[in-house]
């Protein structure tokens, strides 16, 4: 009961958090406005017992991204009094998208209602931890090196071209 009342709460703050980034005609607010969008996904993440990308979320997106994101609006000169204007010449062709959209995941929803009403019996799941870092370290270490050189060469080709 509890777990299906904090899934409700972690929706709401995220939806509703998204709908002021969304919105927002301030760059700040709807900064502000994105870090508890990434927090209530973290909270969606730690309710599917999903730990390790709980704690990449937080880690790269609130640590990172978003610090990085309000640094460089509060840098920048007269960046904190911008508004951002949204033109309404694409209106009619998102509206149909988003409506066709939501009419298939209405569909789908409905469809396999039954098959989800069914599930109740769901084993608990200790961590994922362990067997990610397992999988690093031996069978993906490959991949995993090749990603974090990439990472490195595009840190080092922005200072450069920052540099400038």
């Amino acid at each position: 009961m509890e777990q299906t009342i904090l899934f409700y709460v972690f929706a709401a703050l995220t939806v509703c958090s998204a709908a002021v980034v969304v919105f927002s005609r301030s760059v700040i607010y709807a900064a502000f406005s994105l870090l508890f969008t990434f927090l209530g996904v973290a909270g969606l993440y730690v309710l599917l017992s999903a730990d390790f990308i709980a704690v990449a979320q937080i880690m790269v997106y609130i640590g990172g991204i978003l610090i990085l994101l309000v640094f460089g609006v509060m840098l920048t000169r007269n960046a904190t009094d911008v508004e951002i204007r949204a033109g309404t010449l694409n209106t009619l062709p998102a509206l149909a998208v988003a409506t066709a959209i939501a009419a298939i995941l209405i569909v789908v929803f409905t469809q396999a209602r039954d098959d989800w009403m069914q599930v109740r019996n769901i084993p608990s799941i200790e961590g994922t931890s362990l067997e990610l870092g397992e999988l690093l370290l031996t069978t993906y270490i490959l991949p995993f090196e090749v990603a974090g050189i990439l990472l490195l060469v595009a840190v080092m080709g922005a200072a450069l071209i920052a540099r400038r």
